[in-house]
C-alpha cells in the first residue's frame, strides 16, 4: 500500500486515510469515566496525538506498539494543537508497507557520518587514544549499531542513527572547542566518542525502542568503563594513566549527582565534554520540538523535559535598514538647517545689536 498522506502535510479539519506505525498504544480513563485508546502514531516525517473513543477494548487486543495500522479518522484542534480523531484502526500486513514510510532518520547518511567520525580519529595526536578509538569503531559490530542506532527512547536524537548523529556532532564541537579552551583535544574526542556508545547495548534497535535487560542492570556508563578496559587492554602497554582519564570522563559526562553521575567532572577535558553533550542533546530537542509540535501557533505546547514552550517560527532578520521616507524628510531639513551659513551670520548680527550699547564699569 503505497503512503500518500504525512504527518507533517497534516492540518485541521482534514480527513485522515492513511497507514502510520503504532509507536505507543494505551487505554485511558475520560472525567466521564469511560474508556478511551490514547495513540502516538507516527510516519517518517514526524508524530501525532490520536484519540479513539469507541471500540478501545477490542483496539488493545488487535493492536500492539510497532505494528503499521491503516488508519480513518479527521485532524481535531485541540488547546492549539491537532491530534487525530481515529474512526477506525486495522493492523496491516508487513507484506503490504514499505518500512522506510515509518521510520525518522539522521539527516545525514550514516556511512558519511561514520566516515567524517574516522577521519576525526586518525587526525589525533595522542597514539594510544587514537588506537584505542579506532579498534572500538572497527569492531563490526559496534559499528553496524552505531549506524542504525538511536540516542534516545524518545526525546535525545530518538530516529534511526541518531546516536551516531550525536557522536560526530559532539566531536565537531570538540574540534573547535578544544583548542579555543587550551585543553587536550585526544581525551575530549574520546570522550565525545565513547560517553554514549554503550547506548547500542542499553537500548534496543527501533523502531519502537525500549531499554533492554543490560540497559536496565547495567546501563552505558558503566558498560563504558567495560568497552574501554577491553579494548585497551589489546593494545601493548597502553598506559594506565591515560585509561584512567578516559573512565573519569565518561563517568562525570552528565555533570552533576543529581543528574545520575556518579562522578562530576574534575578535570578541564572532562567538564567541557559534559558541556558539548548537554548543549548538543538540548539543541537538538529545540529543533525536534519544532518539527514535530503539532500546535497551530508560533509557540510550541509546554514541553515538559525542557521545562518551557519553544518559539518554532525563524526569528525576524532584515539585510537592510526600513526607510521611513517621513522620518527620512524631515531629517533631511534638520540637516539643512545646520549646515545654513546665512542663518548662523542672521542670529550673530542681532545679538551684536544688543550689546552694543552695552558698558562695564571698572
Amino acid at each position: 500500500m503505497n503512503k500518500t498522506q504525512f504527518i507533517s502535510q497534516l492540518n485541521a479539519k482534514d480527513d485522515v486515510l492513511s497507514p502510520f506505525l503504532v509507536k505507543y498504544i494505551a487505554t485511558a480513563e475520560g472525567k466521564d469515566g469511560k474508556t478511551y485508546l490514547n495513540v502516538i502514531l507516527a510516519d517518517n516525517s514526524g508524530e501525532i496525538e490520536a484519540r479513539k473513543w469507541q471500540g478501545a477494548e477490542l483496539a488493545m487486543q488487535r493492536i500492539n506498539a510497532g505494528d503499521i495500522v491503516i488508519v480513518s479518522g479527521k485532524i481535531n484542534q485541540f488547546q492549539g494543537r491537532i491530534q487525530l480523531i481515529i474512526q477506525e484502526m486495522s493492523k496491516l500486513d508487513e507484506s503490504q508497507i514499505k518500512r522506510e514510510d515509518y521510520i525518522q532518520k539522521a539527516g545525514s547518511a550514516p556511512e558519511k557520518m561514520f566516515s567524517e567520525l574516522l577521519a576525526i580519529v586518525h587526525s589525533l595526536e595522542e597514539v594510544y587514544i587514537r588506537e584505542l578509538l579506532l579498534s572500538i569503531l572497527q569492531d563490526f559490530e559496534i559499528s553496524r549499531r552505531l549506524k542504525i542506532w538511536q540516542a534516545g527512547k524518545s526525546i535525545h536524537h530518538a530516529y534511526q542513527s541518531g546516536l551516531l548523529e550525536h557522536i560526530l556532532s559532539c566531536c565537531q564541537l570538540a574540534v573547535t572547542l578544544a583548542p579555543h579552551y587550551k585543553v587536550n583535544r585526544s581525551y575530549v574526542i574520546a570522550g565525545c566518542i565513547l560517553h554514549d556508545i554503550c547506548k547500542i547495548y542499553e537500548l534496543s534497535e527501533g523502531p519502537v525502542v525500549e531499554y533492554t535487560e543490560e540497559g536496565k542492570l547495567i546501563g552505558h556508563l558503566v558498560k563504558g568503563l567495560e568497552i574501554v578496559d577491553h579494548y585497551a587492554a589489546k593494545i601493548n602497554n597502553f598506559p594506565y594513566s591515560v585509561k584512567t582519564h578516559i573512565k573519569h570522563i565518561l563517568l562525570s559526562h552528565h555533570g552533576e549527582y543529581e543528574y545520575g553521575s556518579p562522578k562530576i567532572p574534575q578535570t578541564s577535558e572532562a567538564f567541557l565534554v559534559h558541556l558539548i553533550d548537554l548543549m548538543d542533546s538540548k539543541m537538538s530537542s529545540f529543533e525536534q520540538v519544532k518539527k514535530a509540535d503539532s500546535s497551530t501557533t508560533h509557540w510550541s505546547g509546554f514541553v515538559k523535559h525542557l521545562d518551557r514552550i519553544v518559539y518554532k517560527s525563524q526569528l525576524p532578520t532584515f539585510r537592510d535598514f526600513i526607510i521611513d521616507e517621513n522620518a527620512l524628510d524631515k531629517n533631511d531639513s534638520k540637516v539643512l538647517k545646520k549646515e545654513s551659513k546665512p542663518k548662523e551670520s542672521t542670529n550673530a548680527s542681532a545679538l551684536a545689536n544688543l550689546l552694543k550699547d552695552f558698558k562695564v564699569e571698572s
